[in-house]
């Protein structure tokens, strides 16, 4: 496997920077182009996509504060570092977006309304143009900091260069119809990319609260855990994988592993640091393992776990059972259920299944048996 390159948070931080100090004189620019030619053209939509690159100069200050926050190391308040400001300051910058948005979505009204004729001239294509080839050198640059940093905020802030583009082109053209065919279509065009960038407002604030939240990680990082679990050949398997962060470069995650239950102590506890030490030089995961012994060696106990899984897999698709316990010299067996997504029973239905298929296939045990509905992998 090959081993993911380390990302300093002195390299977060420079780079990160780097991209809002950029961003900030790069918008500025726009801004200022765009505003003038918007009141002397007397374009709704002009003005509007100024404003808009206004919002853009707020979020690459926002930036570089988010930036200059996260790097900051853990204190005892805050024993994980940081890191997490960097989604709190695109949190702020997609709300920015969203009112930009609504109150664009105003004014083009107003415009669609009482509609008015443009000053136009070449210079204003002229700026425009420039205008859109300005954003997209913004857009790569931020695309290769982001990937460089492996940062969700830049990638976003990328996102919005690009749309940028997509509607300084919409505005370039309805002013091309208005100076060409007299159609006052300003109005009706403002409206479009009002509400573009309303949807990508509220977009981008879903993904950040998500975030903040806690989301779930990528399929590539789950399926790159499950391939270094499979690896090991003195484990027996491997189920309630809980993964978190705080922040871009802090995974954190929890994994229970089971083991033969004739390993001693030590043993055992060396399998475990093993992979905990691997998790961490290889995937940059601070893993913590629990340890499940699995009496493989006991024959009763081997038959009622072949009986069982037939009866888990009997009685729905995608059920998943693990951690069988026999406790009370074999009077009580406790287990877990793995319940996938929109499954056709409640949990006390299912159980209620399981209790009367497990009395006539095994026998009259007292059980315990928990339910198990948001974890990665079985």
């Amino acid at each position: 496997m090959t081993k993911k390159k380390k990302i300093t948070s002195a390299e977060r931080t420079k780079k990160g920077i780097l991209a809002g100090v950029l961003g900030l004189l790069s918008n500025l620019i726009l801004f200022i182009s765009k505003l003038t030619i918007g009141l002397f053209s007397g374009s709704v939509s002009i003005m509007a996509d100024a404003i808009n690159s206004l919002s853009d100069t707020a979020s690459s200050i926002l930036t570089l504060v988010g930036f200059k926050i996260a790097a900051k190391p853990a204190d005892p308040e805050h024993p994980y570092g940081h890191e997490r400001f960097e989604y709190i300051s695109g949190l702020f910058v997609s709300i920015i977006i969203t009112y930009v948005g609504f109150q664009f979505l105003e004014t083009s009204i107003g415009k669609i309304i009482h509609p008015e004729s443009l000053t136009l001239s070449p210079i204003i294509f002229i700026v425009l143009l420039f205008s859109i080839i300005l954003k997209f050198v913004q857009g790569r640059m931020y695309v290769t900091i982001a990937q460089s940093i492996d940062s969700e905020t830049l990638r976003a802030t990328a996102k919005d260069s690009y749309n940028d583009v997509y509607t300084t082109l919409a505005v370039l053209l309805s002013a091309g119809i208005e100076w060409l065919m007299g159609w006052r279509i300003d109005g009706y065009v403002g409206f479009a990319l009002a509400g573009y960038i309303l949807l990508s407002g509220i977009m981008m604030l879903r993904d950040f609260v998500y975030d903040l939240l806690g989301s779930r990680p990528t399929k590539e990082e789950i399926l790159a855990m499950e391939k270094l679990l499979l690896s090991y050949e003195n484990i027996l398997g491997f189920h309630d994988l809980l993964v978190h962060n705080y922040g871009p470069s802090k995974k954190f995650a929890s994994v229970h592993i089971e083991v033969d239950d004739s390993l001693d102590l030590n043993q055992a506890h060396k399998i475990i640091d093993i992979i905990e030490k691997d998790f961490k030089k290889t995937l940059d995961v601070e893993l913590v393992c629990h340890l499940d012994p699995v009496p493989v060696n006991n024959e009763n106990y081997r038959e009622i776990l072949k009986v069982l899984k037939k009866i888990i897999k009997e009685t729905g698709e995608g059920l998943k059972l693990h951690d069988l316990r026999m406790i009370r010299n074999g009077k009580e067996l406790q287990f877990d259920v793995v319940v996938p997504e929109k499954f056709n029973f409640s949990d006390e239905e299912l159980e209620r299944v399981l209790r009367v298929q497990i009395e006539e296939r095994i026998g009259n045990y007292d059980l315990d048996i928990t339910f198990d509905h948001n974890y990665l992998l079985y």
